[in-house]
C-alpha cells in the first residue's frame, strides 16, 4: 500500500494566504454593503511597462518565425539575461557574480522552497521570527522541523526573534545553525538590515561552515544609505551565501513569473560545490522560464526599462509613505515603509492579530495580513502592503484611521 510523506501532516494548517482568501470570500458572500480594499497579499497592481510589453511582443513574433523560433531554454537560462543580471545587479555594485553562477527560474518563491533539497535532511535550520512562511513550510515537508508546539513553533527549528526591541534585526544564535534564512528588506516587518549587521552573519556563517539563504526580493525598494542591496557587498559572502532575486515586485512580473538564484562556485561543503549540486537539481527538475519572459526580463535592464521600473517602485513607495505617515498621525505604532513596500502595524491593545483582521474586515472592509501568520513574534502586529492604487490605498488608510 502506498504511504504518504507524513511530514506534510506536520504542517500548521493551511497556507496563510489561503486562509485569508477563504475568510474574505465568506465575508463577501454574506452580502456586506461596503466595498473591500485588499492590502494583504503582496501582489502588484500596476501594468507591465511599455519597454517590457514591447520585448514580449517582439519575442512572440520571433516564436512565430521558423528561423527565430526557440524550443527548450538552456538549463541555467539564456546568456543574454544572465549577462544583464551580472552586469546590472552585481558588477554595478562592485560585486563579483559569474554568469554560470546565475540560475534563471520562475520566481523567488519556488527557489526559496526548492533550495533546501541540496542539503542533508539533518541540517539545522534557522529562520527569523516573523518570517515568510515558505522557508519554514518547505523544511517541514522535508522532515527537518520536528514537532509543532502549542506556541506555533517547531521543535527542531531555531527561531531568531525580530522585535521592536532589537530593531527587527535578527541576532546571532548561541548555537551553530547549518542553514540560515535571511530576508532584507524583510517580509513581513518592512525593516532592512544594515551592512554592518549583515556582515556579522556572513562572518558567523564562515566561522561555522553554515550557509545563508539570502532573499533579496525587495532590494529595489531600498532608499537609505548603508543598506546592502546584495549580500555579496559583504566580505566573504561568496564562500557562504546563496542569494535569491525576483522580477515580481520591482518589474510587476507576478503574472509572468521570473526570478533567479545566485549560487557562487566558492561555496564548498563536504568537499562538494553547491553550485554543481544546484545545477544538477535545476537541470533535472526544471525546464526553464519561457523565452518570451526571459526577453522581457532582459528589457528591465535597458536604459528605458530602468526608468520605467524606478517609476513603478516610486509609485508603490508613495503609497507606503501615505500609509506610514497617516497611521502615525492617527496614533498608531508603525514600522517599515521606508526601504520596503510593507508597513508593520502594531494592533490595538487587547486584540490578537486575527482579531484585528476580523475587525478591519467587518468594520472597514479592509484586508491585511495578521502578523501571527508569520510566526510567534508576529503576534500583536499586522502587515499592510503598498501594492494597490493610490485611490484604494488612501481610502483604506482613511477607513482605518476613522475607526
Amino acid at each position: 500500500m502506498v504511504k504518504i510523506n507524513s511530514n506534510y501532516e506536520r504542517l500548521a494548517g493551511s497556507y496563510l494566504f489561503s486562509t485569508i482568501a477563504k475568510k474574505v470570500r465568506a465575508f463577501e458572500e454574506s452580502g456586506p454593503d461596503k466595498s473591500i480594499i485588499r492590502l494583504g497579499i503582496g501582489d502588484v497592481t500596476r501594468p507591465l511597462t511599455p519597454t517590457v510589453i514591447k520585448a514580449l511582443h517582439d519575442a512572440v513574433d520571433e516564436m512565430a518565425d521558423e528561423k527565430s523560433f526557440r524550443g527548450y531554454a538552456p538549463d541555467l537560462g539564456y546568456d543574454f539575461l544572465r549577462r544583464a543580471i551580472c552586469e546590472n545587479d552585481f558588477a554595478a555594485r562592485s560585486c563579483r557574480v559569474d554568469e554560470d553562477e546565475v540560475f534563471i527560474s520562475d520566481g523567488a518563491k519556488p527557489d526559496s522552497g526548492n533550495i533546501q533539497e541540496i542539503f542533508d535532511g539533518k541540517c539545522r535550520i534557522a529562520v527569523c521570527d516573523p518570517v515568510y512562511p515558505v522557508y519554514v513550510d518547505s523544511n517541514v515537508m522535508a522532515g527537518r522541523a520536528g514537532t509543532l508546539g502549542t506556541d506555533g513553533r517547531y521543535s527542531d527549528i531555531v527561531y531568531l526573534p525580530c522585535t521592536a526591541e532589537n530593531g527587527f534585526s535578527p541576532q546571532l544564535p548561541d548555537s551553530v545553525c547549518d542553514i540560515i534564512y535571511l530576508c532584507s528588506p524583510n517580509n513581513p516587518t518592512g525593516e532592512a538590515m544594515t551592512k554592518e549587521a549583515l556582515q556579522k552573519w556572513v562572518d558567523y556563517a564562515n566561522a561555522n561552515g553554515s550557509v545563508i539563504i539570502f532573499d533579496a526580493a525587495y532590494e529595489a525598494y531600498i532608499s537609505e544609505e548603508g543598506i546592502p542591496h546584495s549580500i555579496y557587498e559583504c566580505s566573504g559572502a561568496r564562500e557562504c551565501a546563496i542569494e535569491l532575486r525576483s522580477f515580481s515586485k520591482n518589474a510587476g512580473f507576478t503574472g509572468l513569473r521570473l526570478g533567479y538564484a545566485v549560487v557562487p562556485k566558492d561555496i564548498i561543503r563536504d568537499g562538494v560545490s553547491l553550485n554543481a549540486l544546484w545545477a544538477r537539481r535545476h537541470s533535472t527538475k526544471y525546464n526553464g522560464a519561457p523565452y518570451i519572459v526571459q526577453r522581457a526580463g532582459e528589457a528591465v535592464y535597458s536604459p528605458e526599462g530602468k526608468m520605467e521600473i524606478r517609476g513603478l517602485v516610486n509609485f508603490y513607495m508613495e503609497n507606503a509613505s501615505y500609509i506610514l505617515s497617516h497611521l502615525k498621525e492617527a496614533g498608531h505604532t508603525v514600522y517599515g515603509g521606508v526601504n520596503s513596500p510593507y508597513v508593520w502595524l502594531a494592533v490595538p491593545s487587547g486584540m490578537t492579530s486575527w482579531d484585528f483582521f476580523d475587525y478591519l474586515l467587518e468594520r472597514a472592509g479592509v484586508v491585511g495580513t495578521p502578523g501571527s501568520g508569520f510566526g510567534a513574534c508576529g503576534e500583536g502586529y499586522f502587515r499592510l502592503t503598498s501594492f494597490g492604487s493610490h485611490e484604494n490605498t488612501r481610502e483604506a488608510v482613511d477607513r482605518i484611521c476613522a475607526l
